[in-house]
């Protein structure tokens, strides 16, 4: 064992083979499930070391935030997602910098980062070091799980109409749903609300009879039931980077 080796690949390791065992479970295959590295709070050099270890994907949860960091990592060639909520009047600022929304929740915001993607695109496809191809922008239509008031996402009777509204937008693409869990001591108990996110996918599967691959679910402490239940990617940040400082 080398002392060289950094704390983020030491952890990404450990991360992969538990990703492993939990899609061995089900008859899945590890291969089948993203990391999307959840860089919020942590600096910059963080995401580079963690793109040394063989990240491609990160997750941002503010606009402004990203602002920062962005110009110091745009040599990377990766995918940048923004997984928190997103107000309407940051729209344009998110279309010219995530390569991901992974947090739509109403029509309204579709409808901006449609207009907005269109303004900010052009310049930005000759200049993009991104992955993830700039004809349009994809996203993602968070759903909310449980009755907490301060988690975002479209309520389940108003999804089928907003997934249909935002399939429809010219410049989005539609790549499947994402949700955020109440945090539960016991990981078993979330359990039912990825189970019940899967469902909903595959109905809106029928119903618009568009593919939509990607189910974003599961985060550090219950991620394993959530590749067992069958999420496409999975959003990791304290596994990855260690503990957040406290913020204010």
């Amino acid at each position: 064992m080398t002392a060289e080796k950094p704390e983020i690949a030491m952890n990404l390791e450990r991360l992969q083979e538990q990703i492993k065992r939990a899609a061995e479970r089900v008859g899945r295959r590890a291969e089948d499930v993203t990391i999307v590295a959840v860089s919020k709070t942590f600096p910059f050099d963080a995401i580079r070391t963690a793109y040394d270890a063989g990240l491609r994907h990160f997750g941002e949860n503010r606009v402004q935030e990203w602002e920062t960091k962005q110009s110091r990592v745009a040599d990377l060639r990766a995918t940048w997602h923004l997984i928190g909520h997103l107000q309407g009047n940051k729209a344009r600022r998110a279309a010219n910098f995530f390569d991901r929304v992974d947090s739509v929740d109403s029509l309204a915001l579709a409808q901006k980062l449609d207009a907005a993607f269109v303004a900010e695109t052009g310049a930005k496809n000759a200049e993009s070091n991104s992955v993830a191809p700039r004809n349009r922008l994809q996203v993602l239509i968070e759903v909310k799980s449980g009755d907490e008031a301060t988690k975002s996402g479209v309520q389940e009777s108003d999804l089928p109409s907003l997934a249909e509204s935002v399939a429809g937008l010219a410049h989005l693409e539609l790549l499947g749903l994402m949700t955020i869990p109440p945090f539960l001591d016991d990981p078993k108990q979330v359990r039912p609300y990825f189970s019940r996110l899967r469902e909903l996918r595959d109905d809106l599967v029928r119903r618009l009879n568009v593919p939509l691959p990607v189910l974003s679910m599961g985060m550090s402490h219950d991620f394993e039931i959530a590749i067992e239940e069958g999420a496409t990617e999975i959003r990791v940040g304290t596994a990855l980077f260690g503990q957040r400082a406290a913020t204010a």
